[in-house]
């Protein structure tokens, strides 16, 4: 069957969820956004009831407990989470997107039934470790190392900025199998909390994005069973750049969610602030920023769920999906830094929820393959042609 033709048009199915998530998030994060930033608190009620709600298991077909939706759906949910909170959208997207999604795409039947019911109701937690202290954009780079020992592979090593490291309860991780055969020389393992050998490191103090936990993990002798082997072996590497063309589109869809929160923000402030006698909206030059911002909006918008329907209809989107990232990243990096200086002196407050998205907008230009790596995909893509 041939694919309908994009069209950015909601249907009732996807206008309720997104209604259902826009509801939720404004009556239950946007009292204690602040709360958390501050302490860090990693928001785990908030988690629970999502998954009560279907939306920690976005992707997940039903019969393992999932909500069974696509990736349009996916943008819709993260996109109205970001609004309000990009913290809490960047954990359910790490969630779903990676840990959640790796076993789900690459898992075999015993293991999709083994961890994605617990995962999809947000009963556990999902960690993803790719990311090495000196790997970073060279992901390939990575120097931990598993090797088999009867029943069982031993994992030694370390992994940076791994999100959900403290709170998660079932990890996904990289690791050389052959160190001989380069990018293919690398699996993927599922551990799980309280595995011996898996130690908890340091949590990060983070500028931005505080309530979305950010862990350092070291491997000692990790004792990981055979058969949690994820996919084939030497695939590990291969999959994971799989895992994270979908994870672009998400980080684009909470790119737009930030910069239209934005947007929100400064047409409700200069509608209302005053200076030399006029409301600010009324400045040629506060108008022209506010048509630059709605309209990359848009723009950013339009790419990501290009990229989204192109994804929901297996139709090759690496491309599609980089540079929907890279654009509604920059956007909405630009949108937050104007939005800050529309607002003034009170832009610095943290009173004001410009603020914030000012301090959680820059990890999306670095998240899941910086801007950098993208224009690289992109031209690579190009020169390809």
């Amino acid at each position: 069957m041939s694919a309908q033709p994009f069209l950015l048009e909601l249907n009732e199915n996807q206008i309720m969820i997104r209604d259902t998530i826009r509801d939720f998030a404004e009556k239950n994060i946007r009292p204690v956004i602040m709360e958390y930033d501050e302490s860090q608190k990693f928001p785990m009620e908030i988690m629970k009831q999502l998954g009560e709600l279907g939306f920690m298991g976005i992707l997940v077909p039903e019969e393992f407990g999932g909500a069974g939706l696509g990736y349009i759906e996916y943008a819709i949910i993260i996109e109205e989470l970001a609004k309000v909170d990009p913290s809490v959208a960047l954990s359910v997207a790490a969630h779903n997107g990676l840990c959640t999604n790796h076993i789900n795409l690459f898992g075999n039947e015993e293991q999709k039934r083994k961890y994605l019911p617990d995962l999809a109701s947000g009963k556990k937690i999902g960690a993803w470790g790719l990311t090495e202290a000196a790997s970073g954009s060279d992901a390939a780079g990575l120097k931990s190392y598993a090797v088999k020992d009867g029943d069982f592979w031993i994992l030694n090593g370390s992994k940076q900025f791994t999100t959900h490291g403290t709170v998660g309860e079932t990890y996904v991780v990289m690791a050389i199998t052959n160190k001989d055969a380069g990018k293919k020389g690398i699996s993927a393992f599922v551990l799980e909390k309280g595995f011996e050998g898996l130690i908890i490191g340091k949590k990060e103090n983070k500028l931005g994005m505080r309530a979305s936990d950010t862990t350092q993990l070291a491997f000692e002798n990790c004792k990981v069973p055979k058969e949690n082997l994820l996919g084939q072996e030497g695939m590990g590497f291969i999959n994971s750049m799989q895992i994270l063309e979908g994870g672009r589109i998400s980080i684009a869809a909470l790119s737009v969610g930030l910069a239209q929160a934005c947007l929100d923000a400064s047409l409700k402030y200069t509608s209302e602030r005053k200076q030399f006698g006029k409301f600010l909206s009324e400045f040629q030059a506060t108008q022209f920023k506010l048509a630059e911002m709605h309209t990359n909006i848009e723009a950013a918008r339009m790419l990501t769920y290009r990229a989204a329907w192109m994804k929901d209809n297996g139709i090759p989107n690496t491309k599609e999906a980089a540079e929907a990232k890279l654009f509604a990243s920059e956007i909405a990096e630009k949108a937050a830094s104007e939005a800050v200086q529309m607002h003034g002196g009170y832009g610095y407050i943290k009173e004001y929820p410009v603020e914030k998205f000012y301090r959680d907008v820059k990890l999306l230009t670095i998240g899941e393959g910086t801007s950098e790596i993208q224009r690289i995909v992109i031209a690579k893509d190009l020169l390809r042609e």
